[in-house]
């Protein structure tokens, strides 16, 4: 059987593909040993001090400092447990401000305690409240049993009970059985005791 010219090029063509495609295969399974030691440049082996001379002294001194780095990133990459570090780790105990940090909440702002008068240097007391110029001078007996009582500032003679307010800005706070507190409405002062008086 004879083959044309034109199937003649196909097969050299196809020929010599296969015998790239099969040196192609053979360098990828073979050539990884090759690459992973690579042959020294002439300029690199022409540079290398000989070991018994003087030169070659620093020159391993500054190969051990490139390969320290090296060495700690093995250390640290080391996959096995450190039962120190991890007891180092355990024995922190934690000291906090005694906040729950689990809870949104603000921080209770410190409220400054006032100092005394005589520690402040600008403070100034007040003076003490005004006298009430009333007189308490007995009880009005009443079937109600709400206490009454009879009150006089001058010629002006008042009878209250507890919460009314006599001459317009004196307010009856208790009637007690010896003695009435009376507030001065006016100036908001602590209310004042007066006593019965028989005369």
């Amino acid at each position: 059987m004879k083959i044309g010219t034109e199937n003649r090029t196909k097969t050299i063509i196809a020929a010599a593909l296969l015998i790239v495609a099969l040196f192609l295969v053979i360098r990828a399974f073979h050539g990884g040993d090759e690459a992973s030691s690579p042959a020294q440049s002439p300029a690199a082996t022409a540079s290398r001090p000989l070991p018994g001379s003087a030169a070659g002294q620093p020159k391993a001194d500054a190969t051990k400092t490139a390969r320290k780095p090296q060495a700690l990133l093995a250390q640290t990459l080391d996959p096995t447990l450190r039962f120190d570090l991890l007891k180092s780790s355990e024995d922190v105990t934690y000291k906090g401000t005694g906040r729950d940090i689990f809870r949104s909440q603000a921080e209770e702002a410190a409220i400054p305690k006032p100092l005394p008068p005589e520690i402040h240097p600008g403070a100034v007391t007040p003076p003490p409240p005004p006298p009430i110029p009333l007189k308490f001078y007995g009880f009005a007996s009443r079937k109600d049993a709400n206490k009454r009582i009879f009150l006089s500032k001058g010629e002006d003679i008042f009878v209250a009970k507890e919460g009314d307010i006599v001459d317009r800005h004196y307010k009856i706070v208790h009637i007690g059985p010896n003695s009435v507190e009376v507030q001065d409405v006016l100036t908001n002062y602590p209310p004042q005791t007066l006593p019965l008086s028989l005369s």
